[in-house]
């Protein structure tokens, strides 16, 4: 697969940061600032940026084995299960985007969770009203068929290079043999925010030992979760999908104490990860590809971009009220489209080149005025046979991300999540399993309409998760990045690409940006940041504002002519290691 774009960031440059030897595997963030110092890390050879040091050591030792992208994704993915277990694991999905050097081919393969074959559309209803989403995660119910292993072990018959058991090493290492617990997962143990671990034995055992949450810095050990992991390392993911392992996951989810699910044996053993048709658009002199439905993101990110071409956005400050109103607008706009016509495309009509049409985006982009908010706006028409009615469904910021580069030149962009913090609370085997269904719209119907992305037997829920990869004009592999954030994601992604593209802002430096966003919603500005003080002026121009947290978790490389230059978000504890 070929791809026209620009080689922009030979502009860029910046001082030589390498990172070849491991680091302290847990960091105190910055008193003042709750955030992680995070500096710009520039490599030779191969390249990992993830969410925790750990795991990004365990990606890196593989690439030093000779290991594939695909390879040292595996690795790091098993390692975040284990010490991000609030954020990520086997027990839920990814989407992932592979470029494949030699071949030129990009693939994106979805592991997303789907529903049992027995949910209907009305679970989450109760009567005429749909349950609250507080109430809607907790338990069985919010539960579908885990995806990680499958797609994981898809893309490694496909790209790897080194055998299968050999990326378990580092995670069954560190679950039997002890990993601190890190200052985020202490403190959203500490907040007690996941009201399902409490109906959950194992979990309430092993978050809350002695009925006091884990503290960060202790060193725990997880047994179980290395059990299951020399099993699937040993056997093949039909360890963790048939067996006393999918039994196990059944009984916990059809017999939870609260908000018992469908959940069956057939539903594990039949689970198939799916290649898909990367979603590609054009931005300036690049081609920034990314996830297909059920991803909201690729479309959603292709739309912000397309619709800021007409604009002169290099021209104006990054931190600019004119720069933040203009990425806040075109956000707006795409959400408006993303919540009437994406869900699952297996089960519905999504017109995907059609809204990433450069024609119709420039017509949407029309309504974008430089001095003046837009109220909340309805979907575009890139089709009129189309009838269908928007709705949102409420996606927690619980996931995490990893962008990797090997010596050969191929990438992985890898999104995975279990949903909200620490999933639905159940444990199985040491492992928590996600509250995916919870992404549907929890009623069915709106204004006595049918949404598009309502419960079905079998369906994907639709998702914001956003990996992308940016090509120049020549068909380089020039961005490798992605995000955790919910719904967010979309505009943390889609902001780093801005900076990146029309500022030329070193990697780095483009994800520790205050960050900015608007689902259709309200104009969202960082907590203690400088664009705070904005708010005044945006709201003088017409736009609603708030002030909140925004915690966005950007792991990016970019590949220069002169080799690997990679950032990791200062919010969370993520690291980037290279060679």
């Amino acid at each position: 697969m070929k791809f026209l774009l620009s080689s922009l960031f030979l502009l860029c440059s910046s001082p030589l940061v390498l990172a070849s030897t491991p680091v302290q595997a847990d960091r105190e963030p910055e008193a003042a600032t709750g955030y992680y110092q995070q500096q710009l890390v520039e490599a030779q050879h191969f390249m990992v940026s993830a969410a925790h040091p750990l795991a990004t050591q365990a990606g890196l030792r593989v690439l030093e084995q000779g290991g594939s992208a695909m390879d040292a994704a595996i690795a790091v993915q098993l390692v975040l299960g284990l010490v991000e277990a609030q954020s990520s694991g086997i027990g839920g999905g990814a989407f992932i985007l592979h470029w494949d050097q030699e071949g030129q081919q990009m693939t994106a393969f979805d592991g997303r969770e789907t529903a049992p074959k027995a949910a209907t559309e009305q679970l989450f209803m109760q009567g005429d009203t749909a349950m609250p989403w507080r109430e809607a995660y907790v338990g069985g119910k919010s539960v579908g068929v885990p995806g990680l292993f499958a797609v994981m072990y898809q893309a490694h018959q496909r790209y790897g290079k080194l055998v299968w058991e050999q990326l378990f090493e580092d995670a069954i290492q560190l679950a039997s043999e002890g990993f601190p617990v890190s200052d985020r997962m202490a403190r959203q143990l500490a907040v007690g925010w996941n009201q399902g671990i409490q109906h959950s034995p194992e979990a309430s055992q092993y978050f809350y030992p002695d009925g006091e949450p884990l503290q960060a810095g202790a060193v725990i050990t997880n047994q179980s979760y290395a059990d299951i992991l020399r099993q699937v390392a040993e056997q093949g993911p039909q360890a963790f999908y048939q067996g006393e392992n999918a039994a196990a996951m059944v009984k916990a989810v059809q017999q939870a104490s609260v908000n018992a699910g469908a959940l069956a044996l057939t539903d594990l053993a039949a689970y198939q990860a799916v290649e898909r048709k990367p979603v590609c658009g054009s931005y300036r002199s690049y081609t920034i590809c990314g996830m297909p439905p059920p991803s909201s993101g690729g479309i959603a990110v292709v739309q912000i971009l397309g619709l800021l071409e007409r604009f002169e956005v290099g021209q104006l400050a990054p931190d600019s009220v004119e720069a933040i109103h203009l990425f806040g607008v075109a956000s707006q706009l795409a959400f408006a489209d993303r919540d009437h016509y994406v869900a699952d495309s297996d089960f519905v009509e999504v017109p995907i080149q059609q809204l990433i049409e450069p024609a119709y985006l420039a017509s949407r982009s029309q309504l974008i005025q430089t001095d003046k908010a837009l109220a909340e706006v309805s979907p575009g028409s890139p089709v009129t046979e189309l009838a269908r009615l928007s709705t949102s469904s409420p996606e927690l910021s619980n996931t995490t991300h990893l962008s990797i580069v090997d010596a050969k030149g191929n990438a992985v962009s890898m999104t995975s999540s279990i949903e909200n913090v620490f999933g639905s609370g159940l444990m199985v085997n040491g492992y928590l399993l996600n509250n995916q269904l919870t992404d549907f719209s929890l009623s069915p119907k709106l204004h006595g309409e049918l949404v598009a992305n309502r419960v079905q037997g079998g369906k994907r829920p639709r998702s914001s998760m956003s990996p992308v990869m940016v090509f120049d004009e020549a068909g380089t592999l020039r961005i490798v990045l992605g995000s955790p954030g919910g719904s967010r994601i979309i505009n943390y992604v889609a902001q780093t690409l801005v900076a990146l593209i029309d500022w030329h802002l070193d990697i780095q430096s483009a994800i520790s940006l205050p960050r900015v966003t608007h689902r259709n919603d309200f104009l969202a500005l960082e907590k203690g940041t400088a664009i705070e003080h904005h708010q005044s002026a945006l709201e003088q121009m017409g736009h609603q504002v708030r002030v909140i947290d925004l915690n966005s978790g950007l792991h990016g490389i970019v590949i220069l002519d002169t080799g690997l230059q990679g950032g990791a978000d200062p919010r969370r504890e993520g690291q980037v290691l290279g060679h």
